[in-house]
């Protein structure tokens, strides 16, 4: 059997569970108020999320989007699962963006309500992140790399 993973996705994958790893490690800071600790390790998992937008998105306009390449029965599974991925990770982004405005700008009310909400939709976001990447080059290789509309929707 070859197996080989391709570098891009797996190196962006590799940088969304470390900035899902450093949000728990920021939680769990947090509650025990480490409050500086828990302020770097938050922008550790802010700057991880942006290296792997960063490629993600690089690798997008540079050389498209890899299509669905398992079995066409559950291609349609995949798709809705893709885009609840898409609009967790979208969320998770503006959530994130604003959690972090709301601390660096000492805004602890709000900061306080919208850190635990952030963190979920990150963990769920990191957890599809990596079952699409799973579903993607491991379990079933990878179809076509091609527009990320036609790779998303398959025409």
């Amino acid at each position: 059997m070859n197996f080989t993973l391709p570098i891009l996705p797996t190196i962006s994958t590799f940088f969304i569970v470390l900035s899902a790893i450093t949000v728990a490690i920021g939680w769990g800071q947090i509650r025990q108020r480490k409050i500086e600790a828990h302020k770097k390790t938050m922008m550790f998992a802010a700057v991880f999320a942006i290296i792997f937008f960063v490629i993600y998105a690089s690798r997008t306009v540079f050389i498209g989007n890899t299509s669905f390449g398992g079995p066409d029965d559950i291609k349609i599974f995949y798709t809705i699962f893709l885009i609840f991925h898409i609009t967790l990770a979208t969320t998770g982004a503006v959530f994130g963006i604003v959690t972090l405005i709301t601390g660096y700008k000492n805004n602890l009310a709000k900061h306080r309500k919208l850190g635990p909400i952030t963190s979920i939709i990150w963990f769920f976001t990191a957890i599809t992140g990596v079952l699409v990447y799973l579903l993607l080059y491991v379990f079933y290789q990878g179809g076509e790399t091609t527009s990320l509309i036609k790779a998303i929707l398959g025409f």
